[in-house]
């Protein structure tokens, strides 16, 4: 067994130093992210006390900042394609590490809005801009386990936000617990020293830079190698004249549009089903449960969490294996089959079993995510196309919870489940109308064949994304 778990592990000692600071960083930053917006969620009770509000306008509070995360996702993707990955990622650190403090100086419940709002676009802009820096620092043999642990931080942080609400709540009450959000601005040190630029953005500029400026062009191989990648990316990307490049993002608005709505059905899925479980878990069966004790459920959803984080971590080995597209694809397939079992479950021991299971691949698509839109976009609106597909799919699927609960309140939740098992399927099938994301087809859309990617240095174990 140790032997197996250091062979799962190898990728990572085998990493370049620039690597592994590029994972750390962007996977700190999605953890302490997720901390941040699930303080709020463990102290719902004390503000509906203190400012006196009902369980909706509760709930609309962190719709607010979900609605704004998708704005956040597209300002620092734009950001982070004109000024750097690094820099975008340290602001949306900073922005929501600050806000998330500033709640707990809330004296009204428009402050407090303003305040989750502004949570909403750090949240947004970090996995943008996280996500984009590890997909284009990690070479192509690696990438998706690279992503895969970067994208379980936020299950870390999920755990970490309660471990902070136990402690804190009890003893200083919700504002503190709002004040330990200011901790993770402490990161955005580290990044800006720390972490390298990507070295496939750098290229771009100096692309830019050398059409203007012919000299530049000289430079770009030594730029480039100042990333600190042992994986050198592509130097043959299309610069500013050539036809991709004039036609711009309009010759991806299909593939945007296609990305956003499979991402939409996806969330749609997982907000609509894994809202409801606790409560699917809790009440009695005459109201559409299963009738666990308090304990039991407790005990089944801290089970359902060790699911979801082998889910996230596991995508990604699958994912370098056969490719994102399949992956993906099975994946949705699986929880599609789930989702009627788990709802129709009709004891403790097969709940306990399926739900593991249910969390595994109902949630480890959200690696698939990150590794499918980081493939399809090029270097130069990647974290902006990455920013948009997935945060506004979060809008589009806000509706998700109330249409399960409507459904439940008529049918019990092992018929409203099946709403979220459809989603899943429509996911999946959207999926299939992606093109093959295959190292070597991606060479050959950047019009390189294979002996002209060995001769500037990418090899079968490094191909680059596009350029």
């Amino acid at each position: 067994m140790y032997h197996s778990r250091r062979a799962v592990l190898s990728f990572l000692s085998s990493a370049s130093s620039a690597e592994r600071r590029v994972l750390v960083a962007s996977a700190l930053g999605w953890m302490l992210d997720g901390m941040d917006v699930t303080l709020y969620a463990l102290v719902i009770p004390a503000v509906e006390s203190e400012f006196h509000l009902s369980s909706g306008q509760a709930g609309l509070l962190a719709s607010i900042t979900l609605v704004t995360s998708a704005v956040g996702g597209v300002l620092f993707g734009l950001l982070a394609d004109r000024g750097g990955r690094r820099q975008a990622l340290m602001l949306s650190v900073v922005v929501y590490s600050a806000f998330t403090a500033a709640c707990g100086l809330s004296r009204t419940v428009i402050e407090l809005a303003v305040f989750r709002a502004a949570v909403g676009l750090g949240m947004g802009g970090e996995w943008a801009t996280g996500a984009a820096l590890v997909a284009e620092t990690w070479s192509s043999e690696h990438r998706g386990k690279a992503l895969g642990l970067m994208q379980s931080g936020f299950a870390l942080g999920y755990g970490l936000a309660a471990a902070v609400a136990a402690l804190v709540l009890p003893q200083w009450g919700w504002r503190a617990v709002f004040f330990i959000g200011l901790l993770p601005a402490a990161l955005a040190l580290w990044i800006r020293h720390g972490v390298p630029e990507s070295s496939s953005w750098l290229e771009e500029r100096l692309h830019v830079a050398g059409s203007s400026r012919p000299e530049m062009s000289t430079v770009v191989p030594e730029q480039a190698r100042t990333s600190g990648s042992n994986h050198p990316q592509s130097l043959q990307g299309p610069g500013p004249g050539s036809a991709r490049t004039e036609s711009g993002a309009r010759s991806y608005r299909g593939m945007v549009l296609l990305i956003l709505l499979m991402n939409s059905a996806a969330l749609f899925a997982w907000w609509g089903l894994f809202t409801w479980i606790p409560a699917y878990l809790a009440l009695p069966a005459g109201s559409g449960g299963r009738g666990l004790t308090v304990a039991a459920s407790s005990l089944w959803i801290a089970i359902m969490q060790v699911g979801m984080w082998v889910g996230y971590v596991s995508f990604g080995f699958v994912s370098d294996s056969v490719g994102g597209k399949r992956a993906y694809v099975a994946y949705m397939a699986v929880a599609t089959l789930l989702v009627p079992l788990y709802a129709r479950a009709g004891s403790a021991r097969n709940l306990l079993v399926l739900g593991p299971l249910m969390g595994l691949f109902g949630t480890g698509h959200f690696t698939g995510m990150s590794i499918i839109t980081s493939e399809f976009f090029p270097v130069r609106f990647r974290a902006a196309a990455m920013g948009l597909t997935y945060n506004f799919g979060r809008i589009l699927s806000a509706a998700a919870p109330w249409a399960i609960g409507a459904m439940a309140s008529r049918w019990g939740f092992a018929v409203a489940f099946w709403l979220s098992g459809a989603a899943f399927l429509i996911a999946g099938l959207l999926a299939l109308a992606l093109p093959d994301d295959s190292s070597r087809n991606r060479a050959s859309q950047d019009g390189m064949s294979p002996r002209s990617a060995a001769l500037v240095g990418v090899t079968s174990r490094s191909l680059p994304l596009q350029t």
